[in-house]
This record gives C-alpha cells, sequence and structure tokens, in this order.
C-alpha cells in the first residue's frame, strides 16, 4: 500500500508540474519556445555524441602511450584539439540557450500570474481568504511567488529536465560500450559454473540503485526545509518592509524595542530552520561525497584482475574507467542532484498553492447587477457577510439620486466601510440586487481614509491611476489649491515616496485633490477627512458638494464627527437588529441600515 500511495503521490505531482509548465509551450510565444527547447536538446545529444567521440579517443591514447608509438601520440594529440574544441562550443551554446529559455518562461510566466494577481481585485481578496483563515494560510507572501519562485522553478526545471535527458541519452550511449569492453564474469557455487555477461554494467547498476535508495531515505526531510525556509524568508523581509513604511508611527510609539522583538523572533525561526536545513544537507553530502569518490576508483578495483592478467591493454582499461564513469553518472543523477530535486519541489508546490488560491477565489457582488438609464442607484435585498461566514448587514429599498447628499452613520464595526467595498465590486461575501446608472461605473470614486500614492512625481501620485500627462499642469494646481495645498503647486516634477513624505491630514487632501481633478459624478467618501481640523474639513466638502452638484452627481459619506452631517441633506442610520427574544440574532450583532430622519 505504501508503494501504491507513493506512485499516487508522484502521480498527482507529475500533474502539478505539466498545469504549471504546460501552457507556456502552448502560449503566444510558443514557437519560439519550442523552438528553444528543440535547439537545447539537440545540443544536449550533440554534448553526448563528443563524449562518446572522447571516450574512443582515451582508448587509442592510452594504447599509443603504454606501446610508447610517438606518431600515434602526437596524431591523438591533435586530434584531441578539435574534439575538445567542438565540445567546448556546444558547451557555450547549450548554456547560453538553456539561460534564454529560463529567461523567456520566467518573464511570461512571471507576467502571466502577475495579470492574475491583479485582475478583478484577486491581490485584494487573497489577502481577505489568508485574514479570515489565520496569518500562515496559503498564499503566504505573493510578492515572492511572483519574484522568487517563478524564477527558481523555470530555472530548476530546464535544467533539471534537461539534465535528465543527457543523463538517459548517455546511459544508452554508454552502456553498448561498457557491455562490450567489460566482457563475462565467471565463478563457481555450490558445484555450479555461472557466467555473468556484462559484468561492469552490472555492477554500475547495483552501485547506483542502492545508491540512490539510501539518497533519498537521508534527504528525504530537504522537502519540507526548503519548503519552510522559503516562507520564513518571505516573512522575514515582510516585516522589515513593514517597519521602514510605518517608521514614524513606530518611532513616536517608542515601539523599537518591541519591533526588534519581533524582528529577531522571526530570524530566530528562519535561522533554527536553516541551521535544521544545513544539518539535513550535511548528512547527505557525507554520503553522496563519499560515493562520488568511491566511484572514482571502483571501476579500476573491478576491472584490474584482467588488466593484470594481460587479458586488456592499459587503453581499454582507460575507456573502461571512462565508459563506468559515464554510466555511473547517468545513473547516480538522483544522488548527484536530490537537494536540488528537493528545492524544486518545494517551490513547486508553493506555485501550486498560489495557483489554487486563485481557482478558490469567490466572485464579488452580486446576485444581479443591471445597467441601465436611470438616474437614481438602487439598492434591495443587500446581505454582507465577514469572511468567517457570520452575517454583518442587511439593507432594503435604498435609493441614491441625482443631487443626494447621504451620511452613513453607525457604530464602529457595523459594516459601513463593507458596504463602499460592496459597492466597489471588491467584497465577495455579499449578495444584492442592484440598478445603477448606465454612467456609473465609469464616473464613480471612491475615496478612502487612508489614501495610496505611488512612488514617484507629483503629478503622477495626483492622477493616479491615470496618466499625469492626461491633465494640464493649470487644472493640477487649481485641484491642489482647492484642497487646501497650493504650497505643493510648484513640486508637480518632484519625485519622492509621498505616501511616506506627506502628513496624515496632508495625505487626505491630496487624495481629496485627486478627486477634485477627476470631477466623478458619484463620491463615496470613508472618512476621509479624518485627520483635518473641522476649519479645513468644511471647505472640503464645500468644493466636494459644488463638485457633484455641477455633474449632477450624489455624495455618501461615512463619517463620525457631527459638523460633518450639515453638509449632507439625508442619513442612512445602521442599528442593531434584536431576535424576538431580545438577543442579538446571531452571534455577532447584524446590522440593518435604513433611511432615517436627519
Amino acid at each position: 500500500m505504501k508503494l501504491i500511495d507513493k506512485f499516487r503521490s508522484f502521480r498527482q505531482f507529475a500533474g502539478k508540474v505539466g498545469r504549471l509548465a504546460l501552457p507556456y509551450f502552448s502560449s503566444e510565444e510558443k514557437w519560439k519556445a519550442r523552438a528553444l527547447l528543440a535547439a537545447i536538446v539537440v545540443l544536449n545529444l550533440a554534448a553526448v555524441y563528443m563524449l562518446v567521440l572522447i571516450n574512443e579517443w582515451n582508448r587509442v591514447f592510452y594504447d599509443a602511450l603504454q606501446n610508447r608509438d610517438a606518431p600515434v601520440f602526437w596524431r591523438e594529440l591533435g586530434r584531441f584539439t578539435y574534439l575538445a574544441f567542438g565540445f567546448i562550443v556546444i558547451a557555450v551554446y547549450r548554456l547560453y540557450l538553456t539561460q534564454l529559455l529560463e529567461m523567456r518562461w520566467r518573464a511570461w510566466m512571471t507576467g502571466h500570474y502577475m495579470d492574475r494577481w491583479l485582475a478583478d481585485k484577486a491581490f485584494y481578496q487573497l489577502e481577505l481568504t489568508r485574514f479570515a483563515k489565520g496569518a500562515d494560510a496559503p498564499p503566504d507572501n505573493p510578492d515572492q511567488r511572483l519574484a522568487e519562485d517563478m524564477n527558481l522553478f523555470t530555472s530548476y526545471s530546464v535544467s533539471l529536465s534537461m539534465g535528465l535527458l543527457n543523463a538517459v541519452v548517455t546511459l544508452v550511449s554508454f552502456v553498448g560500450i561498457l557491455w562490450t569492453l567489460s566482457g563475462s564474469f565467471a565463478f563457481s557455487f555450490n558445484g555450479s559454473d555461472y557466467v555473468i555477461p556484462g559484468f561492469m554494467v552490472w555492477m554500475a547498476v547495483v552501485y547506483c540503485v542502492a545508491g540512490s535508495i539510501i539518497t533519498h531515505y537521508i534527504g528525504r526531510p530537504l522537502i519540507g526545509l526548503n519548503f519552510r525556509q522559503q516562507r520564513f524568508e518571505a516573512d522575514y523581509r515582510h516585516h522589515l518592509i513593514r517597519v521602514r513604511e510605518y517608521s514614524e508611527s513606530i518611532a513616536l510609539d517608542r515601539g523599537e524595542p518591541v519591533e526588534r522583538r519581533h524582528l529577531g523572533g522571526r530570524f530566530d525561526q528562519l535561522l533554527g530552520n536553516y541551521l535544521r536545513l544545513i544539518r539535513a544537507q550535511k548528512r547527505l553530502t557525507w554520503f553522496t561525497v563519499g560515493f562520488g569518490q568511491a566511484a572514482v576508483v571502483f571501476p579500476f578495483i573491478v576491472a584490474a584482475p584482467r588488466f593484470f592478467s594481460g587479458a586488456i591493454q592499459l587503453g581499454e582499461l582507460m575507456q573502461i574507467a571512462s565508459a563506468f564513469g559515464r554510466v555511473q553518472d547517468s545513473l547516480s543523477w538522483f544522488v548527484d542532484n536530490y537537494d536540488r530535486l528537493a528545492s524544486w519541489r518545494a517551490t513547486t508546490d508553493r506555485i501550486t498553492s498560489f495557483e489554487e488560491s486563485f481557482q478558490a477565489l469567490q466572485q464579488p457582488l452580486t446576485d444581479s447587477a443591471n445597467s441601465d438609464d436611470t438616474e437614481a442607484l438602487w439598492l434591495d435585498e443587500v446581505a454582507l457577510g465577514l469572511p468567517g461566514g457570520q452575517p454583518l448587514l442587511k439593507a432594503d429599498g435604498l435609493a441614491l439620486k441625482a443631487g443626494d447628499t447621504v451620511l452613513i452613520r453607525g457604530p464602529s464595526g457595523s459594516g459601513k466601510s463593507t458596504l463602499f467595498r460592496a459597492l466597489a465590486g471588491i467584497w465577495p461575501w455579499a449578495r444584492s440586487r442592484w440598478h445603477k446608472p448606465a454612467d456609473f461605473e465609469r464616473r464613480v470614486m471612491y475615496l478612502p481614509q487612508r489614501p495610496y500614492f505611488p512612488n514617484g512625481t507629483l503629478r503622477q501620485a495626483l492622477a493616479y491611476p491615470e496618466a499625469a500627462d492626461r491633465y494640464p499642469d493649470a487644472e493640477l494646481r487649481q485641484a491642489l489649491d482647492n484642497a487646501l495645498l497650493p504650497y505643493l503647486a510648484g513640486r508637480l516634477d518632484e519625485e519622492d515616496t509621498w505616501g511616506q513624505k506627506l502628513s496624515g491630514g496632508e495625505q487626505q487632501r491630496l487624495a481629496v485633490a485627486r478627486a477634485l481633478l477627476k470631477r466623478p459624478r458619484w463620491l463615496f467618501v470613508d472618512e476621509a477627512t479624518s485627520a483635518l481640523d473641522e476649519t479645513a474639513e468644511a471647505r472640503i466638502y464645500q468644493h466636494l458638494k459644488a463638485m457633484v452638484a455641477a455633474e449632477h452627481g450624489a455624495l455618501v459619506s461615512i463619517a463620525h464627527r457631527p459638523t460633518v452631517a450639515g453638509f449632507h441633506d439625508r442619513v442612512w442610520q445602521l442599528d442593531p437588529v434584536h431576535g424576538a427574544g431580545g438577543g442579538a440574532s446571531s452571534e455577532r450583532v447584524l446590522h440593518r441600515l435604513q433611511p432615517a430622519p436627519t
């Protein structure tokens, strides 16, 4: 049963590798990919052919040495020059084309998965899924999957597969030579005579099969250790980046000792696993190096009796040793590459879990969504849940018409921001029936409490995600002025990390400037002025109201400050829903959103 289970496990793994590898060779680059692969295969076959010629050269050259035949000696030296030059050319272009295929494959595979990661808000949903399932749930550190694992997978897949092909072809090419040269081994046992033809071939098989089995049992822990090492390395880098991103908050809280302990703990975890990894590699190296060194003298020990008896010449002995070495190297491919196979297996498992995470994603909103020529957004039978499955919010019969300014009120954690996420189509745990104006998706904008700005020029940060050259400088400066950032108008072409350089209030005002620049018709503001004083907030809301009014649109805000209510004509209230007995309708309090008087 164990053998059957291992065979099934191998088939499953082979299927995973096929699903990861085949798409590139069936993609729009398939002809270039296949041509490169075919060229590499041909060069590998040519390299083996050159080794066969060099093996034959060994016999003639060493026989000339033994016979003190100077003309043959110098002739064979000249012949070796041509053989060596041909082998060098083949080796150089084999390496070059192999690396070129790895680079092209990596570029395609990285682009393919990057597109999938950024499509349909998958990058956001993956983080939500990990939040629901726990920090150790896959896929951990998508950045490492895209940056490092794709590189390792393509590199190992090409080098290991070509190495295996080379080993098989070398074995087929040299096993006949070794069979012919090694002769038969005769012995008597229990009164009977036995003859084993091709004795050196059988010795090589027994030697390498035994070595492969021992290698597997010694090196088996390397697969899991390599998998965990890659994850620990990525986790450590991720938290170093978080310290850099939140450097000001950490400095203000005097959190350096805590961060040092956290980083130290993760680094200790990394080092602990790495120590177990190098100990496992040490155990494997003890055997593989000893196995390789024994293989150097093994053919001489076996063939020495025939040489000393005069049955073979020195040239034949050297040819036997060379052929045995090639056969032994081919059969020992598993032994020599076990460490890299373990890393490749771990990398493949990580990319496979990345692939499976895309397939497991839920589709975001909604049950029914219609675009029509109405001038109102209608929401009905809205049901929002949490990633764990608990219900969060319900709403029925809500309408948002052109000219409306609506304030959403409710306790923290009741689902106000989640409603915005659902309307934006990025919250997968949402069901709703809704109708939206035809221009809603094209002319809607959401202002979060903590906006994002790409590193680069200020004009790029202001126009994001659109191209900066779409807006003339006069419009950019006017938007900054209306957002109370006139002192930034002269820095449009200055490059900086604006998400860290600006204060919280300045970042919120820059996000408002972005909205004033793009002039959306439907604007949803999620506490996007919480870092401003009341005077600045009032001026900002005056500009926002004037903008949506001019665009015949609507403004919806989430805010806790009472002063914000004065800029809105209507209120949607979130109230807890209780069961008949007075208790909450679920383990978590469910809220219902409904219109309420201002």
